[in-house]
């Protein structure tokens, strides 16, 4: 500890944790709205009805924002203790949950599942699974260099 750091301090481990939080509800949130709502290219479940597709999107859009109100409660307890030293872990955390959740989606969820693909009616998968997974190893190498920052720091 730092000789300015206060028994108040955040607790390092709890401060990735509120970020990982905040990151799978902001990925989650971004993923419901733009691709299943905005472009409509596909629900959380697309093995069946439109009518199950729909539910299963509104279940999905509760589970993240549920996590994004635990983050944000999470969060204002940061805020509260007054200290700023956790903020580049706080960043660490929400690029790795973003970037994490995303590569679990594009993985697991588009291929090994196969309960949705990000665009269903196109010719070709692979150029948006490379786009969709890229971004999510983008995010997940960021958060791991801010988390290393943040140790150093």
């Amino acid at each position: 500890m730092s000789p300015n750091t206060t028994a108040s301090a955040p607790n390092p481990r709890s401060t990735g944790v509120t970020g990982a939080i905040l990151g799978v509800g902001l990925a989650g949130t971004l993923d419901e709205v733009v691709l299943h709502q905005l472009l409509g290219w596909h629900h959380f479940y697309d093995r069946s009805t439109g009518t199950v597709g729909l539910v299963s999107d509104g279940l999905f859009h509760l589970f993240s924002t549920g996590l994004l109100v635990v983050g944000m409660y999470r969060l204002w307890r940061l805020e509260r203790d007054g200290s700023r030293e956790w903020k580049l872990r706080l960043w660490a955390g929400i690029a790795l949950g973003a970037g994490g959740f995303n590569l679990y989606d594009g993985t697991v969820q588009h291929k090994i599942l196969r309960l949705h693909q990000i665009r269903p009616e196109a010719p070709s998968q692979l150029p948006y699974d490379l786009v969709f997974n890229a971004v999510a190893l983008l995010l997940v190498a960021a958060g791991f260099a801010l988390l290393r920052r943040s140790r150093r720091e």
